[in-house]
Order: C-alpha cells, then sequence, then structure tokens
C-alpha cells in the first residue's frame, strides 16, 4: 500500500483548515503553534475523503478486525464515513455506536447499529487524555466483544502527564493497536519540503523538542 496518502492527509486538512498555525491552548494548558479539528470536517464531500483515508490507513495497517465502533458524537460520522469507504474498497464491515444516554424503550440498549461481536476496531479522531478509548473498551467489553484497535486521523506524538504519550499508555494499558492515518513525522515531512512553511516547521519544532515523544532525532534536552 503506497504512503503517500498520509502527505495527501495533511495537505487536505489544511485546505480544509482543520490543521491550521498560530497559537492555541491545548487541554494540558501548553501553547501549540498547530491545532487540528477533525468536527472542521463538516460538508458531504470532505467526510467522505475523510473516510477514504482511515479505510486507506486501516487497510495498510494489515489489523484483524470484524467490525467497526465509533464512540458518540464525534466517532459517529468518523465510523459511518469509514464503513463507507472500506465498503467501496470490497470490504463490507458492520458498524455502531453509543447512545450517550441508554434508551428504555424501542429497540432500546446504549448502541445503535450492529450488535457489538467479534473483534472491534474503535474509530475516533485522535486520543488526547485516553477517557474516550476507555468508555469505549468498556463498552464494547460488556457487550462480549473484544476491542482490537483503535483508528484516529492525527497523532501528535506528544508526552502525557509522564513521559509517554496517550496513545503509548492506550497501547500498554489496553494492548490495543493504534492506527493513524498521519502522525507529528508526516507533518514535518510535509512542512519541511515546502519552503514557504519554514517557519511553521521550525515553532513545531521547537514544540516538539518540548513536550514530544519519539522525537525524530531531536530530544527535550537539544
Amino acid at each position: 500500500m503506497n504512503s503517500d496518502f498520509r502527505q495527501d492527509f495533511i495537505q487536505f486538512a489544511l485546505a480544509a483548515r482543520v490543521l491550521c498555525f498560530g497559537e492555541f491552548k491545548t487541554k494540558a494548558g501548553r501553547l501549540s503553534p498547530y491545532f487540528f479539528n477533525t468536527g472542521l470536517f463538516n460538508d458531504g464531500d470532505s467526510l467522505r475523503k475523510l473516510g477514504q483515508f482511515y479505510a486507506k490507513a486501516i487497510t495498510a495497517s494489515d489489523l484483524a478486525f470484524d467490525m467497526l465502533y465509533g464512540p458518540a458524537y464525534k466517532g459517529i460520522p468518523l465510523v459511518s464515513s469509514t464503513a463507507v469507504a472500506l465498503a467501496e474498497m470490497g470490504r463490507n464491515v458492520p458498524f455502531c455506536f453509543n447512545r450517550k444516554e441508554a434508551k428504555d424503550h424501542g429497540e432500546g440498549g446504549n448502541t445503535v447499529g450492529a450488535p457489538l461481536a467479534g473483534r472491534v476496531l474503535i474509530i475516533d479522531d485522535v486520543i488526547s487524555a485516553g477517557t474516550s478509548v476507555r468508555e469505549s473498551v468498556e463498552i464494547i467489553g460488556s457487550a462480549g466483544a473484544a476491542p482490537c484497535g483503535v483508528a484516529i486521523a492525527f497523532d501528535r506524538m506528544e508526552r502525557g502527564s509522564g513521559n509517554r504519550s496517550a496513545i503509548d499508555e492506550v497501547r500498554s494499558t489496553y494492548s490495543l493497536e493504534v492506527v493513524s492515518i498521519s502522525t507529528l513525522d508526516d507533518l514535518c515531512g510535509f512542512l519541511s519540503a515546502s519552503p514557504e512553511l519554514a517557519q511553521q516547521l521550525r515553532s513545531v519544532q521547537d514544540y516538539r523538542r518540548k513536550y514530544g515523544v519519539n522525537t525524530w532525532g531531536l530530544t527535550s534536552d537539544d
């Protein structure tokens, strides 16, 4: 599978202003030189393309799974568009998503869509504190199914409260594979190939020296 889709995704995110540069305060209180918000993929065409990128990343990972699950609310359009994109690529898989509050009438329950069963791949936007993953793992496990991985749009490759990233913590705590469409490595590679974005590259590298993990030849002491 050609990995060019990762660079294509960075360009796509920039064009949609889902990825933008400036000064942004993160949940951890850090001032980041860039911001990534999948909620801004907010029209039919961009959501269609986003689902295709998820499908390409999942297929390239060779991760074995039986169905998809999207945590409410952002995960609902993500899991839906990914399921459609996979079907267009020749793999038709069931999917479902959860309700924030269990329904006690009609079909009832706390999920909508196919019954949770087998190996379940969680589709989310990013992993920050890992709260969404924990809740998803609990819902999937309570249904007798087995969470097998998480697919996200962007990996910031950034430390959490300790020395590990939230993604590393998810991998070790839940033994889940994490698949990302793109990473901070991909962003730095894209910026380094664009002379007009040299200032943004310097800002991102400076931030990475302070807060990054696996820092592409950089360390927090550089």
